[in-house]
């Protein structure tokens, strides 16, 4: 927290504003109040509709089985201000104000929490059936051509892709899933962990087709660049996300190349009074050694933690999670935790081809990351082990029998 601001809160209510209405926004309002905050909280939210949680969209949501996903949270009890269908325009940093499409809205703190945006397929914007999924209301448009059992078209086999996937295979829906690279999650995860969960696809009776981009989008048809024409009663475009960061420029707030907010330890970005939370922002981990940039629901939980804390004036605690994750497709739970790049040693435990099986990295014998399979003990365990970073054998790591926590050196 800045002297500008401390100075502020001696001489009145302080002026609390969260630009976005998501995870990361609700729970860094929550986390205010929690954390003894008694100024003025206002959630400022893009959407009309109660804020919601994104996860249930690509499942119960999308399926039918929900009609709604919005969280479970008292904001008048709270005296917690929301102000929806209201869009965060610009910053003016100088004047402490942020511009909306209702007007200015004063600030003696913001907390940046817009988000991501979903990447478009060029050339496809304003074809007729082609959806993305990442609002409430796309999964609404989606809903009825589940239940239609369409022909469907999955642009994309990444996380969100393999989600809504399973879900279409679910509704009995004909699935043929696009993905440019040479296997699916080819951007998260290396070829020998990725490659046991093309079979998946199959498996589901969906077909996967890798070495394949769209060359256009007809109403009806998607045309691959090779000539092939796959029928396309929806086309659902899952080819990641951006940080929704582009209505900050000209404000000062400094961001990375990728888009995002470039927050410090303490989520604080480069102008006073202003933090970053969630999908817009990237901090550096001590534990990693480089800056991340992390797009899951865990991080939007547990860094408005961090930024209340921070505010409130209280003990300040470096931002340095654990980053953890988990998808649920073609059957299976999918974990993971942690982060593998710098990873010098991998470990398999269990049959890659089976139904339950777990992935491990290490780094100098400790572990850094795992992804596990069907195995939820394995991801409980090893993710207090990557926090505690202590020594493995991998040896005794590689016997899938023997509880993980038992696999130390």
């Amino acid at each position: 927290m800045s002297d500008q601001t401390q100075e502020q809160g001696t001489s009145g209510p302080r002026r609390v504003v969260v630009a976005g209405a998501g995870m990361a926004g609700v729970q860094t309002a929550v986390a205010l109040r929690e954390q003894g905050f008694t100024g003025t909280v206002t959630l400022i939210g893009a959407e009309p509709h109660q804020p919601y949680d994104r996860p249930p969209l690509s499942k119960a949501v999308l399926l039918g089985k929900a009609e709604g996903s919005a969280f479970d949270i008292d904001f008048e009890a709270l005296g917690l201000e929301l102000r929806l269908g209201c869009e965060a325009l610009a910053v003016r940093p100088d004047a402490h104000v942020l511009e909306t499409s209702a007007g200015p809205v004063p600030y003696d703190v913001l907390v940046l929490a817009t988000g991501a945006e979903p990447i478009r397929l060029p050339g496809a914007e304003g074809v007729p059936g082609v959806h993305l999924l990442r609002t409430l209301d796309d999964a609404e448009r989606l809903r009825p051509v589940l239940t239609g059992q369409h022909d469907i078209v999955v642009v994309g086999a990444g996380w969100i892709g393999a989600e809504f996937a399973t879900a279409a295979r679910e509704a009995g829906c004909a699935v043929t899933v696009v993905e440019a690279a040479d296997r699916p999650l080819a951007g998260a995860l290396p070829a020998e962990v990725a490659e046991p969960m093309t079979a998946w696809y199959a498996d589901s009776g969906a077909e996967l087709r890798t070495h394949a981009r769209v060359e256009r989008v007809e109403p009806g048809v998607v045309v691959l660049d090779d000539g092939a024409r796959l029928p396309a009663g929806a086309v659902v475009v899952g080819i990641g996300a951006r940080p929704a960061t582009g209505w900050l420029a000209g404000s000062g707030i400094e961001l990375g190349r990728h888009g995002d907010v470039l927050a410090d330890d303490h989520l604080r970005t480069s102008v006073p009074d202003v933090y970053a939370v969630g999908d817009c922002a990237s901090f550096p981990s001590g534990r990693y050694g480089e800056r991340l940039l992390i797009h899951h629901w865990d991080n939007a939980l547990q860094g408005p933690r961090t930024v209340a804390a921070d505010i409130v004036g209280l003990t300040p605690v470096v931002y340095d999670p654990v980053p953890y994750f988990w998808s649920e497709q073609f059957g299976r739970f999918v974990q993971y935790a942690g982060h593998h790049a710098s990873a010098d040693t991998v470990v398999w435990r269990g049959d890659r081809t089976g139904p339950a099986w777990t992935v491990c990295w290490l780094r100098e014998g400790r572990l850094v990351a795992l992804l596990a399979v069907g195995r939820p003990r394995d991801l409980a365990q090893g993710r207090r082990l990557i926090e505690s970073g202590t020594p493995m054998d991998p040896r005794l790591l590689a016997d899938p029998a023997k509880p993980l926590k038992a696999a130390t050196a």
